[in-house]
């Protein structure tokens, strides 16, 4: 019984997937050579295809940039007040409206700058915020 377990076992986790892993380890190799990436520990890698899964929230509001506001305007004001009482996974909500990802990439919140920006409105009451993902910026009306 123990060898046909083990037989089973080696042949499900193993020999079945043998083959799509090689042609997926050819393509991958092909796009990224083993050179590139051998560098990287397994938890460094992870870190630089998946990006960072934890945040510092207050990192996030040091970084935004602004045009057409100040930091010390009061929608600026309101909207992190709001931000930081939000749950963790609204949180997540907010990074994913705005960039596309609820992770931020490889080289972590330390460098993820992003901008909120007035959309200069004639009645701002009708429009609700929105995102422009391709260049992390978010429009909150006043």
């Amino acid at each position: 019984r123990k060898e046909y377990v083990d037989l089973y076992v080696n042949y499900t986790f193993n020999k079945s997937v043998q083959k799509p892993f090689e042609d997926f380890m050819q393509g991958f190799l092909r796009g990224c050579p083993a050179r590139n990436w051998k560098m990287f520990s397994p938890e460094e890698l992870q870190v630089f295809l998946q990006g960072h899964a934890t945040f510092d929230w207050h990192l996030l509001e040091k970084n935004a940039m602004y045009r057409q506001y100040k930091k010390l305007d009061q929608a600026i004001r309101n909207f992190w007040t709001v931000f930081h009482k939000l749950p963790e996974e609204k949180k997540k909500m907010f990074l994913a409206f705005l960039s596309g990802s609820e992770r931020i990439t490889g080289y972590g919140l330390e460098c993820f700058r992003f901008w909120i920006a007035d959309p200069q409105v004639e009645n701002p009451d009708e429009r609700s915020p929105y995102a422009n993902t391709c260049y992390l910026i978010l429009f909150l009306p006043r």
